[in-house]
């Protein structure tokens, strides 16, 4: 005899209502798969509404990602129940538990879009890729729509709590991965390990709704139906989510493994990282990238897209100067992320270990710089010769952040990323466009360095007395960081 339906039920006897403006700090791609139209990669909108549209498909494999990232580190796949009973069976597992955790669509305001473009560059003539196949010529740009920083997307979430459960567990785990969105940990969209896709929510609402109580039952049916009169449920709002449904994430370990270095630079002269839609309709030629932040202002920003293209050619510099060619590559793909798949190894297709933010310039000099084009045989100015630019002059306050954070790092990949940092300071290694008229050079002020090692207390590096000499906290270390270097280079 086969059992009741309602012995199959799960017997919920408390819903927690979780509510958040989450609101984008850089610019998102959320994109719809479409490769057919006019940009090559175009954004996911509401076709009802032409609203931007958050699926929760994606934010709840977004929290998922971070919360196991937290419990068990980077890259690790171990089983975990409380992962699974929060939400749900993993992929391809038909026997799997069905999520506690619905989180519903979420639609933001009419979006402001972004255009930005990219391209490939050869690492031998520092210009744009471009591949001869079968007699046709093959580039490498592409452009894509970004949803403006500062784009809000109202979230709402429904946490089902179950009879004989382990409620104040279940409500831990939310809270840990919540924990990602508060503290602006947990990033969406595209091309999140180049500085897109940041997202914050500031400040939680939370309702809670026991049905063992028919006044929250009736309330918790009345929230879509405004006439209904029914008191509402138990309502709080604050800033910390763990505050809110009354845990504690004090003693929970963070099993990440990770190295950060946070550095400040002024610029050593200008600084150019052409902008590619939009900025020239205000006068010069050739403009540097602005992009809106929260609050609507538009400001210079450094592009993690550049930043981490430079780093990855200098980094291969000094590895093939060191060691060997099959090993640079090796290391600088492990660190970097594959340069170039083909279809017969799309099974070695990895992300980018190495993450690296999109920095705003602070306080910067705009100053529009006319130039002309000298033919090579008169030494002569050319005909119809004649170009504006305006790039980013620094000055004494002009700064300039550089975040770059590692995962799962090895000691010769943290002397790697030290020897960089060396270049961005001294000004050997610039960024940007036109650097062979003496654009892209920055000069270092400070850096903090947190390794596995030196977690709790980070290394420290800042120019004194003009610039004339370091204070560096541990020089040993960072030496032997760049020997381990050394070691694993010459193999």
């Amino acid at each position: 005899m086969s059992a009741h339906p309602l012995a199959k039920s799960r017997q919920l006897s408390k819903r927690w209502v979780i509510e958040g403006d989450l609101v984008l700090q850089t610019p998102t791609h959320l994109g719809n798969g479409d490769t057919d139209g006019i940009v090559d990669m175009p954004l996911l909108l509401d076709e009802a509404t032409g609203r931007a549209l958050l699926p929760g498909t994606s934010l709840a494999g977004a929290l998922r990602n971070y919360l196991r990232e937290r419990r068990h580190g980077f890259e690790k796949r171990a089983p975990d129940a409380l992962i699974e009973a929060l939400f749900g069976g993993e992929k391809g597992d038909d026997e799997g538990n069905q999520s506690a955790l619905i989180i519903d669509d979420a639609l933001g305001e009419m979006p402001g879009i972004e255009l930005r473009d990219g391209v490939r560059i050869d690492p031998i003539t520092r210009t744009a890729k471009i591949d001869v196949d079968n007699g046709i010529l093959r580039g490498y740009k592409y452009d894509l729509q970004l949803l403006e920083a500062g784009t809000t997307f109202p979230l709402r979430m429904e946490l089902l709590l179950s009879r004989g459960n382990d409620q104040q567990q279940m409500k831990q785990m939310l809270a840990l991965a919540l924990h990602g969105l508060e503290a602006g940990e947990v990033a969406i969209g595209l091309r999140k390990r180049r500085g897109f896709g940041v997202c914050r929510v500031e400040r939680w609402r939370v309702t809670r709704y026991d049905f063992t109580k028919p006044t929250d039952l009736l309330a918790w049916l009345a929230e879509d139906h405004p006439d209904w009169k029914f008191a509402p449920g138990d309502q709080r709002s604050g800033q910390h989510i763990a505050d809110l449904l009354g845990v504690s994430l004090e003693r929970v370990e963070d099993r990440r493994n990770l190295c950060r270095i946070h550095a400040h630079f002024i610029i050593d002269g200008s600084l150019l990282i052409r902008a590619g839609f939009g900025e020239q309709d205000r006068g010069p030629d050739t403009v540097h990238l602005h992009s809106a932040r929260p609050g609507g202002a538009r400001k210079p920003v450094l592009s993690g897209t550049s930043l981490a293209g430079a780093l990855r050619h200098r980094a291969e510099r000094i590895l093939r100067t060191i060691g060997n060619a099959a090993q640079a590559t090796t290391m600088i793909d492990n660190m970097f992320g594959p340069a170039r798949i083909t279809s017969g190894d799309k099974q070695k297709a990895r992300s980018s270990r190495l993450i690296v933010s999109e920095t705003v310039i602070e306080n910067p000099v705009n100053l529009v710089q006319n130039r002309i084009r000298i033919d090579r045989f008169t030494g002569s100015v050319h005909g119809t010769g004649l170009f504006n630019e305006q790039p980013v002059f620094g000055k004494n306050d002009t700064l300039v952040a550089i975040d770059l954070t590692l995962r799962n790092p090895q000691d010769a990949e943290i002397g790697l990323l030290l020897l960089l940092l060396k270049d961005l300071w001294t000004g050997d290694l610039p960024l940007g466009g036109e650097i062979g008229i003496g654009r892209g050079r920055l000069k270092g002020v400070e850096a903090v360095i947190e390794t596995p090692q030196y977690k709790a207390k980070p290394l420290t590096i800042s120019a004194v007395d003009g610039d004339r000499r370091l204070t560096v906290s541990d020089r040993s270390t960072l030496e032997r960081y760049v020997a381990a270097l050394h070691t694993e280079a010459t193999k």
